[in-house]
């Protein structure tokens, strides 16, 4: 059998877009752009260009300097920054989507920025779940996984925990002692999550929980779909807006990276799927101190070290007010995505950020 590249491969190598990239699911976004703009054909024709020029834009590869020094299962643990004597801070992005989102370019990276400051700063990278990991949940992410990773470092450090990754750094640290930890947009009180969203997951979940079941995992496309029918005209305007960008400008870079980000990444484990959508969205186990870890109560008030709870007003994704009550709390006015990557970032997130984990030792 023939082992070279195809046209399509070399082409990605090299930074070129594949013939047909993204958004996934394709025809699911079809669909919400026919009927988003099934009365302003000037919309639809906008979109379109814009679906258009996102396919076949060249994508410029970003280098990292990242070094693997753990694992666990297929999870691995990334250094950016030296070694110093200061305690490390260890950033735990969501299960959905990759974790480039913390780093996701040269300029629009959380961690190196960490790095440069210098923080002595770790990503966990989730990996790609085989077929046996079908029934590690969430739990099984923080005692299986992260517990294990972190226990390699020379000292306790501190935790920073991204979307659904602020919640696992949250359970790591009611089951074991660290300096201090920090959660970015993470979702807790899902009671406080709008009921028509919440209808909305519950449905999605209904619907796919069989095929889920019978392969082992959830498909990124599932999580996706539900993104976007939480603000299907925002998807589609963005992409109408995208087509009026200046080719190579760096807005256009920003959203090719956002983008990318968002349509890519591995599935969820069948168990982590059915605890975030039947312990977490239906059941509210986090916001009612139910979630349970090795017979231990998962909750934010017992935490003895210092925390913070960093919310957006702006979020769509997780509510401002579904966010862990801790110690400190910080709002800010950007989106889900924005308040770690968008134009913004550095000045309302990375730099205070930095401060804080100074203050604690970081």
């Amino acid at each position: 059998m023939d082992s070279s590249p195809t046209p399509a491969l070399t082409a990605l190598a090299q930074g070129d877009a594949a013939p047909q990239h993204g958004p996934r699911p394709l025809p699911l976004f079809l669909n919400i752009l026919w009927r988003e703009t099934e009365c302003d054909p000037e919309l639809r024709r906008r979109a379109f260009a814009g679906l258009r020029k996102y396919q076949e834009a060249r994508r410029s590869p970003s280098a990292s300097s990242a070094k693997c020094v753990a694992t666990a299962g297929t999870a691995r643990l990334l250094r950016y920054g030296a070694v110093n004597y200061r305690f490390p801070v260890v950033f735990i992005p969501s299960l959905i989507n990759p974790p480039q989102v913390l780093d996701l370019s040269e300029s629009r990276s959380l961690l190196r920025h960490m790095g440069a400051a210098g923080h002595e700063a770790y990503l966990v990278d989730w990996g790609t779940p085989t077929v046996q990991d079908a029934t590690l949940g969430l739990d099984g992410h923080v005692t299986e996984r992260l517990l294990p990773m972190l226990s390699t470092l020379s000292r306790p450090p501190i935790l920073v925990g991204y979307c659904l990754g602020g919640s696992l750094a949250l359970a790591a640290a009611a089951l074991q002692s660290f300096p201090a930890v920090s959660t970015i947009a993470a979702p807790w009180k899902f009671d406080c999550f709008a009921k028509a969203d919440l209808d909305l997951i519950g449905g999605l979940w209904e619907s796919a929980k069989s095929m889920c079941e019978s392969i082992g995992y959830v498909p990124m496309e599932v999580l996706q779909s539900g993104f976007w029918a939480m603000d299907p005209a925002r998807t589609i305007r963005k992409y109408a807006d995208f087509a009026d960008l200046a080719v190579e400008s760096d807005e256009e870079r920003a959203f090719l990276a956002v983008e990318d980000w968002a349509n890519g990444g591995a599935p969820l484990t069948f168990a982590a799927g059915r605890d975030l959508f039947e312990q977490f969205y239906a059941a509210n186990a986090s916001g009612n101190d139910q979630w349970r870890i090795n017979g231990r109560t998962i909750s934010p008030s017992d935490l003895e070290c210092p925390s913070l709870s960093i919310v957006s007003i702006g979020d769509r994704i997780v509510p401002a007010a579904a966010g862990p009550r801790l110690r400190e709390k910080w709002s800010l006015s950007l989106g889900h995505v924005g308040m770690v990557v968008g134009g913004r970032a550095r000045e309302m997130l990375w730099e205070p950020l930095s401060v804080w984990l100074s203050s604690h030792g970081g």
